[in-house]
């Protein structure tokens, strides 16, 4: 076990050079050969945004003000960090068949793929907490001091779906079928999530605890706390406690799929 972590460190270490640049290489190949090119990380969230704002506030008529913010900025406050966790439910679990070449023709370590898929993906949603920032501060809304535990939420979001992504990565590349699995269940992860409603609505305390298990949930939450809600990470630290276990369990996961299956990736790809 403690091979194994020397081993991905290791890689890490002796290949940053080159995770950097896989992770420039990754963003423009997104967006290569679109006429538009960079302008649809900006356009394609926002399209999605304008949607469920029309369906919730005009449609549904449930957009009212929520903790004195209007429903649409409360809205793109919890939806811009899922588009990254979205990204790495599915693309992060396509990574290694995504870049099956550099593990067959070029004996890339197999760790360091997940990663710099997983940076790639964080430049674009850090970009657009950015633009979120400025658009609460052009609605009357410019930041407060708890706009300062926003990059540690960022960190958070980053270690916890790029240890998925490693997780996830090689199971899909020995199994089409559990790559198939996580993409069926994007959709159903996105509505239990709390994106669209509030998780600290529910009345019901062990079903609010429950819900709060879910990482993404808590990633959400802390960002919309960050945001409007003005509350501290370290005023939540059951929350924190919880989401940290769960880390913890999933990098314990990485290590042991890691050290099962990293020798007949290369031939299964």
């Amino acid at each position: 076990m403690i091979y194994v972590i020397k081993e991905i460190v290791r890689d890490h270490i002796q290949n940053k050079a080159q995770i950097i640049r896989l992770a420039k290489a990754d963003l423009f190949k997104t967006y290569r050969g679109a006429a538009l090119g960079w302008a649809w990380a900006v356009i394609k969230p926002c399209v999605t945004i304008a949607a469920y704002w029309f369906a919730f506030s005009v449609g549904l008529r449930k957009g009212s003000e929520v903790a004195g913010y209007p429903f649409i900025l409360w809205l793109i406050a919890g939806i811009i960090p899922w588009f990254y966790m979205s990204e790495m439910l599915t693309q992060g679990t396509d990574s290694l068949r995504r870049y099956s070449y550099l593990v067959t023709k070029m004996k890339f370590p197999i760790s360091t793929i997940p990663t710099f898929v997983s940076l790639s993906k964080m430049f674009i949603n850090s970009i657009m907490i950015l633009i979120v920032i400025i658009i609460f501060w052009i609605s009357g809304f410019p930041p407060t001091i708890y706009y300062l535990q926003i990059p540690f939420y960022l960190l958070l979001d980053l270690i916890f779906f790029t240890l998925w992504a490693q997780f996830s990565s090689l199971l899909a590349a020995v199994s089409k079928d559990f790559a198939n699995l996580v993409k069926s269940f994007v959709t159903a992860i996105f509505w239990f999530s709390g994106v669209l409603w509030d998780a600290k609505s529910i009345k019901i305390s062990w079903l609010r605890k429950l819900l709060y298990l879910n990482p993404i949930t808590f990633l959400i939450n802390g960002f919309r706390d960050s945001f409007i809600n003005k509350v501290w990470f370290f005023d939540q630290l059951n929350l924190l406690k919880y989401f940290s276990i769960i880390t913890l369990f999933m990098f314990v996961l990485v290590i042991v799929s890691y050290k099962k299956l990293r020798r007949d990736i290369p031939d299964v790809l």
